[in-house]
């Protein structure tokens, strides 16, 4: 069984900035489990060696409404 966690926020650049520069710290620290706050949550996972990583941008520019970019960033391993 599958136990999915998710939160949508609009947050400033910064804050952003800080949320990702935790998410690194979280995986440089080198400790066997790590911690991801996802909203209120905080998930514990336990990531291995090796993390499969996917990065994908789409930049759009309709004609009425302006651009929109997206940027998703997809990380998944086998524990």
């Amino acid at each position: 069984m599958a136990q999915r966690t998710t939160a949508d926020e609009t947050l400033p650049r910064e804050e952003l900035a800080a949320y990702l520069e935790e998410l690194a710290a979280e995986f440089r620290s080198g400790d066997e489990e790590i911690d991801v706050r996802v909203g209120n949550k905080t998930v514990s996972l336990t990531p291995s060696e090796g993390v499969r990583t996917s990065v994908e941008v789409v930049e759009r520019s309709p004609a009425l409404r302006g651009n929109r970019e997206t940027i998703t960033i997809e990380l998944n391993w086998k524990s």
